[in-house]
């Protein structure tokens, strides 16, 4: 590989162009696929096979309107008074034209909803009424029957007696005759008064029949009456628009129209606010903040490299190379639901690496001009060494985005690809456009200084400096290795101790920035309605066996009735029935917010009462909608989390095993490599889930940790973690290789590497933190995750602890079974073979122009390396 590098390097740089053609055409291909191909990106997340999207493939089959999303905005009076008639016929009239834009399926006016409750509760009552007075009138004639049967019974008793004594004297004709003549009068007022029961038993059936349906109405309008959309002070109107499509599918577009209708309503002494469903906008990538990180590590750039044109290179690259990467993800959404945060961790990382990676090339090819190289072997040379490195460090990086889909989450897997992709581009921009740029400017990739050495003009008043020798940090990490271990390890476990109490979940609008519309809405609905309306459960039952409307309503009911007992249930509406009376949807409204823990906790009982609702009703109860689906992605992240750090660990280990010949160098980098996430999880925890330094971080109101935070930041993490110990232990290897004592190899690998390492650190710590100002709330702990782990793990774990484990192991560090280093391949990572070659055919060519006398400008040009390196080295 090396080899094929140091060739396409020298190609590159002397036909600078065609790679410059070529990167443009594929960054046109881009951009030219988005414009033909790009969709809509979505802001909700889904794992199928997950019971929330079982149930919601249920609701879209038995109840399609079930399944579409539904946006708020929030009305209140601006002089804190109740509404007007004017206010409301005002609003009434503006709501009804909101059907009219392509996608509204109808905007719910609350004072309607009002009015309706209201009427309800009229009718009732009237019916209340009525039933009484019936019931009062069937009693009255189950009475007289009775007292009528009564008075049958008396007669009918004096008749038989009279009868019986006329028996006992022997009495025929005209008594026998009347005794006869009453009897059947008797009878003909017992069937009068058995007709007249029947009646009455006819009529009783009928009013029981209404009174049970009186009976569900009540107690459905008791479960609805719960649910206001106007505040009780009257203040305050709670308006739900009901969009034709998914949440996930409502376009940019048709939220855009809505909030340009309010922003133009012209509602007197109304104000809005609208909430995150609607207000935010799914296809915004980046804001003022990002540009902050690239101006940082363009600073550091040129505090590095000394020229302008050579600290520009990295960013121009990285810059070609995200926007390839954005604009192929964009693509992708034709085809896959691509969130909106996956461009953005696409270009958050191809940002990072690009820039990264470019300057290792770049800082190789400097060195190499420094040797006496002319400018096409230093690009070569610098592409077969660093540049096989940086393949070596992006695959790492890769294979670790790449195994996110190992977990089973297909968001989740996409955003790794994506990522992936981002990176090989990265990779691939590194290893061509880099080294033609390189050739393209020649010598400019020095400062003026260093040009003047090249050329033989720098002064030769110079101090070289032992690469062997030990000063500064990596002295002190040398003379108290004990102490350093332990010091490290007491800080990042004290750092970590938060992570313990890590809450995963999705963020809600609660997290965005105070001056939001989305933030305002949140609050407005918490002090007014509640906080758990910022946040509905949806529930589903599911009936067994065929059920009438009036025996469903009676289901929906009961089964309301009894989550209703739930401490943490304020209100649970029956919203929804299917035609065939089998599925019946509930909005259950929780006492908390959507991501607080008691909101969880209800989840999961909810679908524990399941079980009861079956025995009891003969119906299973299941949970859906946003808040249930944010609850089961938590969990299954959360689940999957400890197997792919355990997949991630053993990767690090194998790959490390092969790169170092070592068991124990190894073993401590995989083992830093798990402290230092302990110690990002926890610093995360303690900003975002604490809210400590709240107000550096703009966290205002401190909620969940981000469910995908943190197997994303494990991914990420673990490549740029191999880089490191890559790019400063495969010094240490090297310089042990050739003959140097194991503990002063570590210094002078140490002193080799640390210079680039540093600056690599560095801007990637300024690209990532530059996202924890992100527009989008969902990125910024990522962004501060990521800065966080970079910096704990370029400097305090790979420059520090490493260092000083090492030192302390001696020549054990590199011990290995003789065995496993017979089978084990050899891989070059940084390319030492081809430099040897290539630094002994330079000699010998330095050997053969001495004889002859300089004769070109190649040889008079590598007469002044020494001078050069000795300079950069001071």
């Amino acid at each position: 590989m090396a080899s094929l590098l140091y060739r396409l390097g020298r190609f590159a740089a002397r036909t600078a162009w065609l790679f410059i053609a070529l990167w443009v055409v594929v960054l046109a291909a881009a951009g030219g696929s988005f414009a033909a191909f790009g969709g809509q990106l979505s802001n909700s997340f889904s794992i199928p096979g997950s019971e929330t999207e079982r149930l919601q493939d249920v609701l879209k089959e038995e109840l399609p309107a079930a399944s579409n999303g539904i946006g708020q905005v929030v009305l209140t009076t601006d002089d804190d008074q109740p509404f007007t008639d004017d206010q409301r016929a005002q609003i009434s009239s503006f709501l009804g034209g909101l059907s009219d834009i392509d996608g509204v399926e109808q905007a719910i006016d609350p004072f309607e909803t009002e009015q309706q409750m209201a009427d309800a509760k009229t009718q009732l009552d009237d019916a209340a009424g009525q039933i009484e007075g019936g019931w009062s009138q069937i009693l009255s004639g189950e009475q007289q029957v009775s007292d009528g049967r009564a008075q049958l019974d008396d007669a009918q008793s004096q008749l038989d007696s009279a009868r019986s004594e006329n028996d006992d004297l022997g009495v025929r004709g005209g008594d026998g005759d009347s005794l006869a003549e009453q009897q059947r009068e008797l009878d003909d007022r017992r069937s009068e008064l058995d007709s007249t029961a029947d009646q009455l038993a006819d009529s009783r059936e009928e009013l029981q029949a209404q009174q049970d349906t009186y009976n569900t109405n009540r107690a459905l309008y008791a479960l609805s009456s719960a649910a206001d959309m106007v505040s009780e002070d009257g203040t305050t109107a709670l308006v739900n628009i009901a969009f034709t499509e998914s949440e996930q599918n409502i376009s940019q577009e048709t939220k855009d129209a809505v909030m340009d209708e309010f922003a133009d309503a012209g509602l007197d002494g109304v104000d809005d606010e609208i909430s995150m469903t609607i207000a935010q906008d799914i296809n915004s990538l980046a804001g003022p903040s990002e540009i902050i990180g690239v101006v940082v590590a363009l600073i550091v750039l040129l505090i590095m490299l000394g020229t302008l044109i050579a600290a520009g290179l990295p960013i121009l690259t990285a810059l070609i190379g995200v926007g390839i990467g954005s604009l192929i993800t964009l693509a992708l959404s034709a085809v896959f639901e691509v969130q909106q945060i996956t461009p953005i961790l696409g270009l958050m990382l191809g940002l990072a690496v690009g820039i990264d990676y470019s300057l290792f090339i770049i800082n190789r090819h400097r060195t190499n001009l420094r040797h006496g190289l002319g400018v096409e072997e230093s690009v070569g040379l610098a592409n077969g060494t660093s540049g096989n490195a940086v393949v070596f460090a992006g695959s790492t990086v890769m294979i670790a985005l790449l195994a996110l889909n190992v977990v089973g989450i297909p968001f989740l897997g996409l955003m790794g690809t994506t990522a992936a992709i981002s990176v090989l581009i990265a990779v691939l921009i590194s290893v061509t456009l880099t080294p033609a740029l390189l050739g393209l400017i020649g010598l400019r990739a020095l400062s003026k200084g260093q040009r003047a050495a090249y050329r033989g003009d720098a002064g030769k008043h110079v101090r070289r400096r032992n690469p062997a020798e030990a000063r500064g940090w990596i002295k002190m990490v040398t003379r108290h290795p004990v102490s350093v271990i332990v010091a490290t390890v007491v800080v990042l476990g004290i750092v970590a101790i938060p992570a313990a109490s890590m809450r995963l979940g999705l963020p809600d609008a609660s997290t965005e920035p105070q001056d939001s519309t989305q933030y305002r809405a949140y609050q407005v609905i918490a002090d007014k309605f509640g906080a758990g309306a910022n946040g509905p459960i949806v529930g589903v039952a599911q009936a067994e066996g065929d059920l009438d409307e009036a025996q469903a309503q009676e289901l929906q009911v009961d089964i309301a009735q009894r989550i209703l007992e739930d401490d943490d249930v304020v209100s649970v509406v029956p919203s929804g029935m299917s035609e065939d009376h089998s599925t019946l949807v509930f909005q259950i409204t929780p006492t908390e917010g959507p991501a607080a823990d008691s909101t969880e906790v209800l989840v999961n009982d909810l679908r524990d009462l399941s079980g009861e609702i079956q025995d009891r009703y003969g119906a299973t109860l299941g949970v859906t909608g946003m808040t249930g689906g944010n609850i089961d992605i938590s969990q299954i992240l959360a689940g999957a989390l400890p197997v792919y750090v355990g997949i991630v660990l053993g990767l690090s280990f194998i790959i490390l095993i092969l790169v170092f010949r070592s068991i124990l160098v190894p073993l401590f980098a995989t083992l830093g490599f798990l402290f230092s996430l302990l110690a990002v999880f926890g610093g995360v925890v303690a900003i975002y889930q604490w809210g400590w330094l709240g107000p550096v971080f703009g966290v205002h109101d401190p909620s969940v940790v981000l469910s995908f935070l943190p197997i994303l930041t494990v991914g990420i993490l673990f490549g740029l973690a191999m880089d490191y110990q890559i790019f400063l232990v495969t010094g240490m290897r090297e310089s042990y290789a050739h003959g140097q004592a194991a503990r002063r190899a570590v210094v002078t690998g140490y002193n080799q590497s640390a210079r680039v390492v540093i600056a690599a650190a560095i801007i990637m710590m300024s690209v990532f933190g530059g996202f924890v100002f992100s527009e989008l709330s969902m990125i910024r702990p990522i962004g501060f995750g990521l800065a966080l782990g970079v910096f704990l793990d370029a400097f305090v774990i790979r420059m520090t602890l490493i260092p000083a484990v090492m030192h302390l192991l001696g020549e054990k560090a590199w011990w290995i079974p003789r065995w496993l280093d017979r089978i084990l391949p050899n891989v070059d990572v940084e390319g030492s073979s081809l430099e040897n070659r290539v630094h002994r055919q330079h000699a010998e060519d330095d050997a053969a122009e001495a004889g002859a006398g300089p004769s070109t400008d190649d040889a008079a040009t590598r007469t002044a390396a020494p001078a050069e390196e000795s300079a950069a080295a001071r």
